[in-house]
């Protein structure tokens, strides 16, 4: 059975990808797109990475890339906004998933640090 958050990173990059196709290229633009296109296929990959990490040390690091990327993802979608603002409705929407990314893997890292502690 397919891992619902590896799916979930997949189709935020697929769907950033599409997105990405339809902003009009300009110098202001091109480089905005480029670290938003990476900042957002990171994530999944890294969360494909984390599902095969070789240790829990090594996956809890893997998730705090997750949630470094998806915060970054933000901001380039905030910067797009004021770049293009008739493009501000699909960035919300898109900025929604990268805080609702961003809040799951929080939670995610949060809740291995507590079993650490109660471990300890």
């Amino acid at each position: 059975m397919p891992n619902n958050l590896e799916e979930r990173t997949k189709k935020f990059s697929e769907e950033i990808i599409i997105f990405a196709s339809i902003i009009p290229k300009t110098v202001i633009t091109l480089p905005l797109i480029s670290q938003l296109v990476r900042a957002v296929t990171s994530v999944g990959a890294n969360y494909c990475e984390a599902n095969g990490a070789c240790s829990k040390r090594d996956f809890k690091n893997k998730l705090y890339i997750c949630k470094k990327e998806a915060k970054e993802s933000k901001y380039w979608l905030d910067l797009i906004s004021k770049a293009i603002p008739e493009l501000k409705n699909d960035c919300q929407k898109l900025w929604q998933e990268a805080h609702e990314l961003t809040l799951i893997f929080s939670k995610s890292i949060l809740t291995i640090e507590n079993k650490e502690k109660t471990k300890a």
